[in-house]
């Protein structure tokens, strides 16, 4: 690791990048490098103009008439097309509601009723445990309805579907790993066997190309304030493929969703198409920040934001096995490319203390229980200097000891 030559190569790497004018769309804070994108994106600049718009204006001066006047009703419609864009899905397939847990929910109990002679949820032990816990609140008010876990029931989630199977709720890319499936091929295997797929999206949406259509997927859900950069405890989406909407039933049937909102009607009566999954009203003020964190992508080639961000990512790989390897740092995650989202993870034994130490150094990343250190690299404003900056800054925390110290191993209420 000779630093003139290599950090000469990062340079010469940036200023041929094709998306390093993304970089500017972005607030950064000076001496930072994040690459926590993967948990919470940053601040688009755009975000603030929407917010200042929608705050002193659209709620301060036209108070209740902006439901019509800036279209606040029609937002989680418009912008679910809008991220439909990304992930492969048709306007009309896509609407931002509510939160991933809730929209997982929902997406349960709609795969449940497109099979009702089905009992079985497949699901995987090493998902996101939100995941998990709302398969088991449906199968606890379902007694009908039974949990198959990949590793714990099978070793492989293939292994766990049969003619029992109503729905398959799996990760696009593991939240601890960052180990990818294959989309297409699984949803296949899923049809074969007469089931439905449900797709989560938190970690692909916006880190790669999401080919909903293409695969013929079923059903999807994700968030929005991760790679899309829609700011904290920004509202979700979820997908249904169009053939379905017809079939569809989910059972948070709240006014929004109604057919008729403003009719208010006694009777529940499901709106048409996507907008039945919409329950109550939606956050506006959230809205609208992620409708300006959604400006960012209208020009993006989700291709070369792909192969930047396995070019960051086998970097990052490179230079932490050389220069960190010796010091009990190891992989966590697919080596391949092509098998991994915009995530590298290490494990090592005190991997809180070592990410305490890095984020005192301004390296922002996570971790995960009990020892993964998570690295997200958003590459629309992560560069290759960033890279190896952090790879050197880790490298120096480890070899000096200086994650030893006490105060890195005070363990936060987040991690």
């Amino acid at each position: 690791m000779t630093a003139p030559a290599d950090l000469a190569a990062m340079e010469a790497r940036d200023a041929a990048d094709p998306l390093r004018h993304m970089r500017d769309r972005f607030v950064l804070p000076k001496d930072v490098i994040y690459l926590d994108g993967n948990s919470l994106g940053a601040a688009p600049r755009q975000v603030f103009a929407e917010l200042e718009q929608a705050s002193r204006q659209e709620w301060a001066q036209d108070l209740i008439r902006s439901w019509n006047r800036a279209g606040w009703f029609d937002l989680p419609v418009q912008l679910g097309d809008r991220i439909g864009r990304l992930i492969g899905a048709e306007p009309g397939e896509t609407v931002v509601c509510d939160t991933t847990s809730v929209n997982i929910y929902k997406a349960l109990h709609a795969g449940l009723s497109l099979r009702p002679g089905r009992s079985v949820i497949v699901a995987e032990s090493g998902s996101f445990p939100t995941d998990i816990y709302m398969a088991q609140g449906v199968a606890a008010e379902r007694p009908d309805i039974s949990i198959r876990l990949e590793g714990v029931d099978g070793e492989a989630i293939e292994d766990l579907i049969d003619e029992n199977v109503a729905a398959v709720l799996v990760n696009h890319v593991n939240y601890k790993t960052g180990e990818l499936r294959d989309m297409a091929a699984l949803t296949a295997r899923v049809h074969a066997a007469g089931a439905v797929v449900i797709w989560d999206l938190c970690h692909s949406a916006g880190a790669l190309p999401v080919e909903l259509g293409g695969a013929e997927a079923d059903l999807a859900v994700g968030c929005t304030y991760k790679y899309l950069n829609g700011g904290p405890g920004a509202p979700a989406f979820i997908y249904a493929a169009r053939r379905h909407h017809d079939n569809l039933r989910q059972p948070l049937t709240g006014w929004w969703g109604h057919a008729r909102p403003f009719a208010f009607e006694q009777d529940y009566a499901a709106g048409s198409g996507i907008k039945r999954f919409l329950c109550g009203t939606q956050p506006v003020l959230s809205l609208r920040a992620l409708k300006g964190a959604l400006d960012v992508w209208d020009d993006v080639d989700l291709n070369l934001l792909r192969q930047k961000s396995m070019a960051l990512t086998d970097l990052f790989i490179e230079l932490v096995e050389a220069g960190c390897g010796e010091y009990g740092v190891a992989l966590a995650g697919p080596r391949e490319g092509a098998s991994r989202g915009s995530q590298v993870s290490f494990a090592h034994p005190h991997g809180y203390e070592i990410m305490q130490a890095l984020i005192e150094r301004g390296v922002i990343g996570d971790f995960r229980a009990p020892d993964v250190m998570r690295f997200g690299f958003a590459p629309l404003y992560v560069s290759y200097r960033d890279v190896w900056d952090a790879t050197m800054i880790l490298r120096d925390i480890l070899k000096t000891e200086a994650w030893k110290h006490e105060r890195f191993s005070v363990r936060a209420a987040v991690t």
